[in-house]
């Protein structure tokens, strides 16, 4: 079984006319304005996913700003997974600011979606005021047993589109904010799973914590697979592509070279996501 834990699918009518969103959405803009930029649709990661023997995929939109744009391109996803029932599982995203974001996912997840993400601040920092406003989701997640998926990365090095400035003790202080709930840090975390090592308080912190993959080549040696699983166990890393920025095989060739074992690799590929969204018991 392989689960893609990481993909993004968007609405023909946002793929064919991404330029209209632009002067609105600044951080939609920041990410796809260049004609390099990738779009898919739900019929497009069925394709891909048929031909790197992906069997499920984890498929969500974008956190726009405009609740109605929101909901919008949720109600794609949960076309979308309808439509691919058994092959396509739904997160519901929106702007982490927004009031009515907790209301938003109620209203997903009682139309089949199973989770919360990919929640991402790209015009602020992961500061006290986002911890206040996600509280309400937060705490809705937790009853519901369901995931949040935050978009972090790492806090040095070079510059690219999407990165934002963050630092690690404003991921820790998040984290340690929502230690209850099931929350998958995208992009390993930023880093912050090293400190999984530290004698007191992380590990406590962490317990609920899990990190994907998504655009490690662009980021790490292939020696990350390996360093984080020491550190954090394998059972606790996602395999997630970040679709369709990179294809699957990529990821695989990676993994295959890195010197994981390979309960390892399965726990990666697919096993702990199936866990994670209880597809046993679905």
């Amino acid at each position: 079984m392989i689960i893609d834990f990481h993909t993004h699918i968007f609405p023909k009518t946002i793929r064919e006319n991404k330029e209209k969103y632009f002067k609105n959405e600044p951080a939609f803009k920041l990410l796809y304005e260049s004609p390099n930029a990738k779009m898919a649709g739900a019929d497009d990661i069925i394709t891909d996913m048929n031909k790197a023997k992906v069997n499920i995929s984890v498929v969500f939109g974008f956190p726009w700003k405009d609740m109605e744009l929101a909901k919008m391109h949720n109600d794609y996803i949960i076309e979308s997974v309808r439509k691919y029932k058994n092959r396509l599982y739904g997160f519901a995203c929106f702007d982490m600011y927004n009031a009515n974001g907790c209301k938003e996912a109620q209203r997903c997840v009682e139309a089949g979606l199973i989770g919360v993400g990919e929640l991402a601040c790209y015009e602020s920092e992961l500061d006290d005021n986002i911890i206040d406003k996600l509280k309400p989701t937060a705490e809705f997640c937790k009853d519901k047993d369901i995931v949040i998926m935050l978009h972090t990365n790492e806090p040095i090095g070079h510059k690219y589109p999407g990165k934002i400035d963050i630092t690690l003790k404003q991921i820790y202080n998040l984290t340690k904010s929502f230690s209850e709930n099931k929350i998958v840090l995208a992009h390993w975390g930023g880093g912050i799973l090293f400190y999984n090592l530290c004698k007191k308080e992380t590990k406590n912190i962490f317990k609920n914590l899990y990190f994907d993959t998504a655009a490690s080549p662009f980021l790490y040696d292939n020696r990350i697979y390996k360093s984080a699983a020491d550190i954090i166990g394998s059972e606790k890393i996602l395999f997630g592509t970040d679709y369709p920025l990179l294809k699957a095989d990529r990821y695989f060739k990676e993994m295959k070279n890195a010197g994981l074992s390979e309960p390892a690799i399965k726990n990666i590929l697919g096993k702990n996501a199936a866990e994670l969204i209880k597809l046993n018991r679905n």
